[in-house]
């Protein structure tokens, strides 16, 4: 018994603890931006696309792909080839709506050569949609965000290649191509996502008239590079999400894996920010500031836990008693199966004749107390060879005695 409760309680720790874990991973999961927080996220299956990318009819509901773009079904939309003079582009047919949000893309830029290849790949959140053009597949004079992944320089700059370089379109204003669009960017960043053995992302994030903040995945799994954050940023209402590429004399493969849109909820702005003043699945308020909290907390994990224990304590002391005879089978509260040839379970020759109280037909002439002329006569079963020699139930047993 006492290896059964040690067992019982150190599954009850070690469950308590994973819960504990459970709930401060919940806590670390928001996101601090600026001076915003993200408090949790929704995802919009309209502005996602993953694979296998088109349905039975070789489309999708919510986007339109085209030019010289081509699904591979267990792989990648790819927008270009390998190939010179080449451009595609991929667009979501509805606008986004939501004011805030959380953009991931997991894309692909690969080819043969190792010192000359573009021209890049594009990312669009712009007024207009499916309009090919010569800015990386798309229109010039946009209106709107754009994002570009450039892999080739056109000019000589202080700065490596690839790069990402984001730029905000008013719809007049043109690309400068001799420059990469270097005055005109409103953040930039060098990061060399070509060719790599991990999985390229980038994850955009915007709070509507705050801030732009762009991270970008090409070192190792999950492990995000701050690109550039950027105060101020005003985007049209309900942009359409886009991208496209184009290649020149020099070529790569560009390809979109993976595009996963969420609505961003902040937190209050009025609540001062606190990663620990959240409300747990028992319903009990975590606030560092309230050591009390915590202490009610763990005494509800571990006395949710010890009613667990005693119920699956008492479950096996169930199956035992079961197994064993239950409970006080055997006649008075002991078993009987060694009394004898002419014994069962209870009293009687073949067993139980009756599961009525001890009445007359099942002792004679007289039901209680079990006197001498208890055991006279002919009983149902109840002779004196019927106890030759069991435990204080044989003939010698009533014998000149009285209860």
């Amino acid at each position: 018994m006492f290896a059964r409760c040690t067992q019982t309680l150190v599954l009850a720790a070690m469950l308590a603890s994973t819960m504990v874990g459970f709930v401060r991973g919940e806590l670390d999961d928001k996101t601090r931006l600026g001076n915003h927080t993200i408090d949790r996220t929704l995802q919009l299956r309209t502005h996602s696309i993953y694979a296998p990318y088109i349905d039975q009819d070789l489309q999708n509901r919510w986007w339109d792909f085209g030019a010289d773009a081509y699904v591979n079904t267990n792989k990648h939309i790819r927008l270009t080839r390998n190939v010179p003079s080449q451009m595609g582009w991929l667009w979501s047919r509805l606008a986004m709506t939501a004011n805030n949000w959380v953009i991931e893309v997991e894309f692909k830029i690969s080819g043969d050569s190792s010192h000359l290849f573009g021209d890049g790949l594009a990312m669009w959140l712009t007024k207009d949609r499916a309009v090919p053009g010569p800015v990386f597949g798309s229109k010039d004079e946009f209106t709107g965000l754009g994002i570009f992944l450039d892999t080739y320089a056109n000019a000589r700059h202080g700065y490596s290649f690839p790069r990402v370089v984001a730029m905000l379109g008013d719809g007049y204003t043109k690309y400068d191509f001799g420059n990469d669009g270097d005055e005109q960017a409103i953040g930039a960043c060098s990061a060399n996502f070509r060719r790599t053995n991990v999985a390229t992302k980038l994850k955009v994030s915007y709070v509507k008239d705050h801030f732009l903040d762009v991270k970008i995945q090409y070192k190792a799994w999950d492990d995000w590079t701050d690109c550039f954050h950027v105060e101020g940023v005003k985007l049209p209402t309900n942009p359409f999400i886009g991208f496209s590429a184009l290649t020149g004399d020099v070529s790569d493969a560009h390809d979109i894996i993976s595009v996963t849109t969420y609505s961003a909820i902040l937190s209050q702005p009025d609540q001062a920010p606190n990663k620990y003043q959240k409300t747990s699945i028992f319903g009990t308020r975590l606030d560092s500031s309230s050591p009390g909290t915590w202490l009610g907390f763990f005494f509800k994990v571990f006395l949710f836990f010890g009613v667990i224990g005693g119920g699956y304590y008492g479950w096996l002391e169930y199956q035992k008693r079961q197994r064993y005879g239950g409970f006080g089978s055997g006649g008075l509260g002991t078993p009987m199966s060694s009394a004898g040839p002419g014994t069962g379970s209870s009293f009687g020759m073949g067993g139980v004749m009756r599961s009525a109280p001890y009445n007359q037909e099942t002792f004679g002439h007289r039901s209680a107390p079990y006197g001498q002329d208890s055991f006279n006569g002919p009983s149902a079963g109840y002779s004196q060879d019927s106890f030759p020699r069991s435990a204080g139930y044989g003939q010698d047993s009533f014998k000149n005695r009285k209860f």
